[in-house]
């Protein structure tokens, strides 16, 4: 009985043995589990996930080098510096300020009447793109700016002017006087994908040139935090995990070929330092307000002429609206002058595509309508009642035309104005007026003592009744200085302000 057991547990272990082997050939070869899908019968299907089609997996390619890219974008990158003077005239009211009670005097008990100037300083990155010195950066970094001071990454330095600015995308172009400059190569930000390798280059925290590493982790994104500084903004981020810091403002984002595919514009952080997550501005939207503002000095933005909802609404709101969840743009609203309503589109539609580009949200759309300019011609896919369709559209600007939009002498007031309405004039006690409904960091009212609210009623001695006449006035100024009369709603007397038109940048 003793030989049989002995016999018996050789056996059994010889066979263990002989199955732990085959298994692990099997299963483990190479290193990798294998699990074959099977259908309902126990039979191997050999069929592959959806999620896996057309990927071959990274090879045997090395080690990842990035200094290749590196060393194409560190040369084409600036430091930029600037220095901003706010000026504070002594006009306000003595009896009252409309800057709240809590200050009933006149600063000039302290000042008497002299000016007070307070220095500003401010530093951020950009990317050369082109041999004779155009530089783009983000507006931010060079928002209301007196003096730009541009750094080479080989110590030369340079005075820049502004050529021009987009609040809306927070973009802006800058030009030094140079040549032979080395600058970076357009990408393409539609090629980009989730979970690719992407570095970030600029100066961060005043350091000398740094590049971070990184991979794109989503893209589309919007932080509605261009709102701050336009109206109409438009974002639609590519979001990384590369190190940004303040700093790398303007900074451009490059992929392993070295290419532009992105200017450095944000990152999501509790503390103002990097926490983990960056924005860019796709180059593709770089390229064509880049174009704009060098052509017009103003983007020709497109508009598509309809409402939408925001991404983050909630399920009660979504309801109320019967917006119906899935992938696509809901249509809340079609303008009625719009290049939506002339080719067809209707409330509760979905827009799924444009110009055969899938759109998932309306980031996605805002991005793909910012690379167009009113006048183009563009395909909308939708959905309506479950069937899709494609319309052609002709995109329009603002004012629901073709035209080509100018430049316009108020765009240097840097503010929001709005022509007096009659009730609002009538219970003023006036015949009309202009009233200042927003200023901004950059332009000659945020260089003098004014605030919301205010209302202009005569320029140079002569009355204006309407943000059209008040252009007028300015546009007819010799000199560029215009003295404004104007009134606070609420608050006795006629405070007078003196502008210099010439001092915008």
């Amino acid at each position: 009985m003793k030989l049989k057991q002995i016999v018996a547990v050789v056996l059994l272990s010889a066979v263990t043995t002989l199955g732990t082997l085959w298994g692990y050939n099997h299963f483990a070869r190479n290193g990798t589990y294998v699990y074959h899908s099977e259908s309902s019968n126990g039979n191997d299907t050999g069929k592959v996930p959806s999620n896996y089609a057309g990927f071959r997996g990274t090879g045997d390619m090395g080690p990842v080098d990035f200094s290749p890219a590196a060393n194409a974008a560190i040369p084409a990158t600036v430091h930029i510096k600037t220095k901003a003077t706010r000026v504070a005239s002594n006009n306000l009211p003595r009896s009252r300020s409309p800057f709240g009670d809590l200050f009933d005097l006149d600063l000039d008990d302290f000042f008497g009447n002299r000016m007070r100037s307070v220095p500003q300083m401010a530093s951020g990155s950009g990317a050369i793109i082109s041999e004779d010195g155009y530089i783009v950066t983000n507006n931010h970094v060079i928002d209301g700016a007196d003096e730009i001071n541009v750094t080479l990454n080989n110590k030369k330095s340079f005075k820049a002017k502004l050529i021009a600015s987009d609040p809306s995308s927070d973009l802006a172009v800058i030009k030094i006087d140079a040549k032979g400059l080395p600058f970076l190569l357009y990408g393409n930000s539609d090629d980009v994908r989730v979970g690719q390798w992407v570095l970030a280059v600029g100066y961060p925290l005043t350091l000398e040139t740094t590049v971070t590493a990184g991979i794109v982790s989503a893209k589309g994104r919007t932080l509605d935090i261009n709102s701050r500084q336009s109206t109409t903004p438009v974002e639609s981020f590519i979001q990384t995990d590369a190190a940004v810091n303040p700093g790398n403002s303007g900074g451009p984002l490059i992929n392993t070929e070295g290419k532009l595919i992105g200017i450095n514009s944000a990152i999501a952080s509790p503390t103002g330092a990097y926490a983990g997550y960056s924005f860019t501005i796709p180059v593709n939207i770089v390229k064509k307000i880049v174009s704009d503002l060098m052509k017009h000095g103003t983007v020709q933005r497109a508009f598509l002429g309809i409402e939408y909802p925001k991404d983050d609404l909630s399920d009660e709101d979504k309801s109320k609206n019967g917006i119906k969840d899935g992938e696509g743009v809901f249509v809340l609203n079609v303008r009625t002058d719009g290049a939506a309503a002339t080719a067809g589109l209707k409330k509760g539609d979905v827009i799924t595509k444009v110009n055969g580009f899938p759109v998932l949200n309306g980031a996605d759309m805002v991005g793909q309508i910012a690379t167009y300019r009113p006048g183009d011609k563009i395909s909308i896919t939708y959905r309506r009642d479950g069937k899709e369709s494609t319309a052609n559209v002709t995109l329009r600007n603002e004012t629901g035309t073709t035209d080509v939009v100018k430049t316009s002498v108020l765009d240097k007031l840097g503010a929001q104005l709005e022509s007096l309405s009659k009730n609002d004039a009538k219970e003023l006690g006036v015949s009309g007026g202009v009233v200042i409904k927003g200023i901004g960091t950059r332009g000659v009212l945020s260089k003098v003592r004014v605030q919301e609210g205010y209302v202009i009623l005569k320029a140079d001695n002569k009355e204006v009744k309407s943000v059209d006449e008040l252009r007028k006035v300015l546009e007819n100024s010799s000199t560029g200085s215009v003295k404004l009369e104007g009134m606070y709603p609420g608050y006795e007397g006629i405070y007078p302000i003196v502008i210099n038109l010439n001092s915008s940048n």
